[in-house]
């Protein structure tokens, strides 16, 4: 089902208000035809329930002379890989892939190539956090930085989830079994 077409703009699948900010969303692969306001609350909704709050990656501006380098996560000092997910929201990703047995289920992801159109070379990474069809238990999966962070805060958290995979229940459920 795709967007209406009227004389101000296409039709919204969300709202259902005609609007000229009305287009396809999604990086790597079209998720929904929204308008400006429904796109936001949808990804940063999907954001919150994924754990994909980290910042943009700054830019250097011209007059900039401090010396760019990857991120450091304040609680470990480990390096940060922030990338961007296929709804313009932003994920910290650890350094390495890990085998999916070794990660909660929450925080895998995969990088996916973008290529400039007719060219097979990759142009940037878009991180799409897995779901649906497990992986094979030795299949590597690239975890978020907070699986890998050795922060209190973060180790208590990858623990739940661990124990969150163990009862079967889905992380974004508030504790409902499945």
């Amino acid at each position: 089902m795709g967007a209406l077409t009227g004389a101000i703009g296409s039709t919204c699948q969300s709202c259902g208000e005609p609007d000229p900010t009305v287009r396809m969303r999604g990086r790597a692969f079209p998720m929904a035809e929204l308008c400006d306001a429904c796109w936001n609350d949808f990804a940063d909704d999907l954001a919150r329930y994924e754990g994909a709050g980290a910042p943009p990656r700054a830019e250097p501006g011209p007059d900039d002379f401090d010396a760019v380098g990857p991120p450091l996560c304040p609680e470990c000092n480990g390096l940060l890989r922030p990338y961007p997910t296929n709804y313009d929201r932003w994920v910290d990703l650890a350094s390495r892939e890990l085998p999916a047995k070794d990660v909660p289920s929450r925080y895998r992801w995969r990088l996916i190539p973008l290529r400039a159109r007719r060219s097979q070379v990759p142009t940037g990474f878009v991180a799409v956090r897995i779901r649906g069809v497990e992986p094979m238990p030795g299949e590597l999966v690239m975890p978020a930085h907070v699986a890998v962070c050795l922060g209190p805060d973060a180790s208590a958290e990858v623990e739940e989830a661990r124990k969150a995979d163990l009862r079967g229940v889905d992380p974004g459920d508030q504790g409902q079994a499945v």
